[in-house]
């Protein structure tokens, strides 16, 4: 059966949730876990796509949710870096080719010199993002790369409703690239085909008539992947864009707003939860079968 509405939710995992205290859980050896990269704003935003999914859930064809998925070991997170003087590197630090040509900043691996230096070459080259050393998030297997619990509730409500499972995709495991978009890594790798287009779900996604997306963070992961389906689809203005399911990195702001501005100027619609209804944008599921 063709998915004629689909719902696309990009990383809507704990780890990047300002959760209310009594929402974080308590651990008998780590303590009370809370998320690693917390967006502002998140917490609302998912329990209002939870909302939107239990109302509108009957006339959902399919739901694609990806993760970010990463390992301690990363470039882009602290324990690949230390400073010149062999100080480590704080997290939410800006890292250039440069400043590593000027051994300002240094992998602790000597023998991942080469590889840095092209990767960050590489990077810098499509002039998209300067490669940012995070705190460790979403590391596979922790408690904050699950689903934020309002949101996997309500995608278990819609799998029993419409008797069919949700897709997950998992982004990020391969430590030599950073992975924003849920299509492909900011540098593909040659030898992982995990980083390069995955037109297995661009092929899903581009049968929908209508595709509602929403997810964190509006500055990094759903813009990379929003744009990288501007650029793919055929029809991208099938897209809709749940402006009150998604928020930005504190520190860019800007780019939530020249994002949501650029896709609004590329005949995308945007859309609040509240205001979005799915009703006679695609015929019944009771007459579909």
């Amino acid at each position: 059966m063709t998915a004629l509405i689909q719902l696309l939710v990009i990383d809507p995992q704990n780890d990047f949730c300002d959760l209310p205290e009594d929402w974080c859980p308590s651990h008998p050896v780590a303590g009370t876990l809370r998320p690693s990269l917390p967006v502002a704003g998140a917490h609302a935003d998912m329990q209002r796509l939870a909302q939107w999914i239990r109302r509108e859930g009957e006339w959902l064809d399919a739901i694609t949710v990806t993760l970010d998925s990463h390992q301690r070991y990363d470039i882009a997170h602290p324990a690949f870096w230390q400073r010149g003087d062999g100080q480590d590197v704080a997290p939410f630090t800006a890292i250039t080719a440069a400043q590593v040509r000027a051994a300002e900043f240094l992998p602790r691996s000597a023998g991942a010199m080469a590889r840095t230096l092209d990767y960050l070459d590489a990077l810098e080259a499509q002039s998209r993002y300067t490669l940012m050393v995070w705190p460790v998030h979403c590391e596979v297997g922790s408690w904050g790369h699950g689903i934020h619990a309002e949101v996997l509730a309500a995608c278990g409500h819609w799998q029993r409703q419409r008797q069919r499972a949700v897709r997950h995709i998992f982004k990020g495991l391969n430590p030599w690239t950073e992975h924003y978009s849920a299509l492909q890594a900011e540098v593909p790798d040659p030898a992982d085909a995990a980083t390069q287009l995955d037109t297995a779900l661009l092929a899903r996604l581009q049968q929908a008539e209508v595709l509602v997306i929403a997810g964190e963070a509006s500055s990094h992961c759903v813009r990379s992947t929003v744009e990288h389906l501007a650029q793919h689809l055929r029809q991208p203005q099938r897209m809709v864009l749940m402006h009150d399911a998604m928020s930005p990195v504190p520190g860019f702001e800007a780019a939530h707003h020249d994002f949501l501005a650029a896709m609004q100027a590329r005949g995308l619609r945007l859309a609040s939860s509240h205001d979005l209804r799915l009703q006679g944008l695609g015929p019944c599921p009771a007459r579909r079968a």
